[in-house]
């Protein structure tokens, strides 16, 4: 399986917010801290406010926020609200054109292993990520100041 740069970027705007709870952060100083587009950024904090793990403002004041506890948010509910295909092997699609699927045992090893990984990842939470490298990733990580 492959986790996508949409999904591991959801994760890293996520982990930074985390970093620094009920401060506003922008756009701008996510992507300059971990040296990634502004313009993919913004595509990925407004999938974050659909999903309900940030909420945004514009203006002066704005910027984005957890609209959770760290603790609150699961790495597998993340996981699953940003990846778009979780389809490991074509057989998993209705409508599969694989012609051994009827009598393949594979696409019952490949669903036992997707809920196998997604059940580890729905044990960590956001907070479970940061706490133990919190301050190693906030200077790292230290956004420029307001």
């Amino acid at each position: 399986m492959h986790i996508t740069r949409h999904c591991d970027y959801a994760l890293r705007v996520l982990i930074q917010l985390a970093l620094h709870p009920g401060r506003r952060l922008t756009i701008s100083s996510v992507a300059t801290a971990y040296g990634i587009s502004r313009h993919h950024l913004t595509k990925v904090v407004h999938e974050l406010q659909k999903a309900g793990f940030v909420v945004t403002s514009r203006g002066q004041a704005g910027g984005i926020l957890l609209a959770r506890a760290p603790s609150e948010i699961g790495v597998g509910d993340v996981v699953r609200a940003m990846e778009p295909e979780l389809a490991l092997v074509e057989c998993f699609n209705p409508g599969s054109g694989c012609r051994i699927t009827p009598n393949c045992l594979l696409k019952n090893m490949f669903e036992e292993a997707l809920a196998e990984f997604l059940a580890r990842l729905d044990e960590v939470t956001l907070a479970d990520i940061v706490r133990p490298q919190r301050r190693n990733l906030i200077r790292i990580l230290e956004p420029p100041a307001f």
